[in-house]
């Protein structure tokens, strides 16, 4: 697995960021990628560690991180991403967004640097594009067999393409304009450039997948039809509800939800709408609220699009600062304080803050209200609380306010609102272990029955009821 002594003769050595001027003036991929020759000395960092916990438990997915990170070292290429694509069908993706589970729960981790899992990964399978070695698999037996799949999100797309493999007649159906879902419209351009999810779709096209764009079913096609139309329908719709902020002035002009903002500013950078149809920052003090990668997308948006000055506020406690290069918590995701390249383009940050209020002028806001809050200690298994801070009240002066404080469960239309499906007590589709709703012949996977989580998870969810669906159909 890599070369014995490798951990002990090299660094870890990571990408690094464009000029902050200059990609403050584009939407374009900020990092710098290292060069193959210099990854494989990063893969000969993997370690003979007896149990790899980097894929047992660090990685949804299962991937064979020591078997591809030895086959970089070895310098066979194709070998890695033959290996590399029988678990992922998207690490361009997974590469390039993903928070890198596995890297937290490496056994290097423990004590030193984890080996550059993310990096390796997304270098293989870019390497694999260069070289032609990404190619349409057809499937060897068609079934005859009809699926209807809802949604074009990380879920969706990785389900449609493997049931198609297996033989089944798949057809996308996606409300919005374009396929991608969240990972079009909810991720910018400077973490994730649409032309990668575009390459991934014609694969899929090639490989037998019917693609329905503006079809926002229960509306422009019913469940009905649906069910009449196709031997099973799984649905991919995600998570999409946002959580909201029920303050006084929260109905004023200015407060938005994050992914109304992101939205409009992909598909401005996708030439979709015009400058002037935009949430525009120009000019504006922006007031994020919440802490999460959706605000630090919100922070990297409002800096290119010309903001005055950009706030973060979170009402959760400011995590550990850890300048270690170990993981405090092995081999679990540690709770650390981590600064995306957004925050250092400019961003203000603060921590334990509740917002009371927005206070408005002719209708626009002007201010935000906001006490410090303490949290209190409890007991394992008991709910976290919080009292205010008396005597720290403050005010906060912004022209735009952006939530994005995480999201709830599915959006109840639709489907969902006209059908009988069962929700559980968190407003999600529920399923059984193999993925299948209260409905006949009605599947869901992804975040609309986990709740909102990483496309990393979403991809195996794609997947795992891909293979439920066709021992399903198998047995009909």
């Amino acid at each position: 697995m890599g070369k014995t002594t490798g951990f002990l003769e090299y660094k870890r050595k990571d990408n690094s960021y464009r000029d902050k001027e200059k990609r403050l003036k584009d939407y374009k991929d900020v990092v710098n990628y290292l060069e193959k020759d210099e990854l494989k000395d990063q893969a000969a960092r993997c370690m003979e560690c007896g149990i790899p916990f980097c894929h047992v438990l660090g990685c949804p997915l299962s991937n064979l991180i020591p078997e591809w990170n030895d086959f970089i070292y070895k310098g066979q290429w194709k070998e890695a991403y033959e290996r590399l694509s029988l678990t992922n069908n998207f690490p361009e993706i997974t590469g390039r967004v993903c928070p890198a589970t596995c890297e937290s729960a490496c056994t290097l981790s423990i004590n030193d640097s984890p080996v550059s899992i993310k990096n390796i990964e997304l270098t293989i399978i870019e390497n694999a594009f260069k070289e032609g070695w990404v190619i349409p698999q057809m499937p060897v037996k068609k079934t005859g067999k009809k699926v209807a799949v809802i949604g074009s999100g990380p879920a969706g797309l990785a389900a449609s393409q493997d049931l198609c493999r297996l033989g089944h007649n798949v057809t996308l159906f996606e409300k919005s304009e374009k396929v991608g879902g969240y990972l079009r419209y909810g991720i910018p351009d400077f973490k994730l450039e649409k032309h990668i999810i575009d390459r991934r779709v014609e694969q899929m096209k090639a490989e037998g997948v019917k693609i329905e764009t503006n079809v926002n079913i229960g509306v422009d096609a019913t469940a009905n039809y649906l069910l009449k139309s196709f031997d099973v329908v799984l649905l991919t719709i995600g998570a999409g509800e946002p959580r909201d902020l029920l303050v006084p002035g929260r109905e004023s002009k200015g407060v938005y939800f994050a992914m109304e903002y992101l939205s409009l500013s992909n598909q401005f950078v996708s030439g979709e709408i015009k400058e002037k149809d935009l949430i525009s920052a120009k000019d504006k003090n922006v007031l994020v609220i919440g802490g999460g990668d959706t605000g630090s997308d919100c922070v990297g948006t409002a800096n290119r699009q010309g903001a005055k000055k950009v706030t973060q506020i979170e009402i959760m406690p400011k995590p550990m600062e850890w300048k270690d290069d170990s993981n405090p918590n092995w081999p679990d995701w540690p709770i650390i304080l981590r600064i995306s390249s957004s925050h250092k383009e400019g961003c203000e940050r603060d921590w334990n803050i509740l917002t009371k209020s927005f206070e408005a002028e002719n209708g626009k806001v002007k201010k935000a209200k906001c006490v410090k809050v303490e949290w209190e200690k409890v007991k394992p298994g008991e709910r976290p609380s919080f009292k205010e801070v008396e005597g720290s009240e403050f005010e906060i002066n912004t022209d735009l306010v952006l939530l994005s404080m995480g999201f709830v469960h599915p959006v109840h239309e639709g489907l969902i609102k006209d059908s009988n499906i069962e929700l559980d007590n968190r407003g999600n589709v529920k399923t059984d272990e193999k993925y299948a709703t209260n409905l006949a012949r009605v599947f869901a996977a992804g975040d609309v029955n986990t709740g909102a989580s990483l496309v990393v998870r979403a991809i195996n969810h794609g997947k795992q009821s891909s293979l439920a669906i066709d021992n399903f159909l198998k047995n009909r």
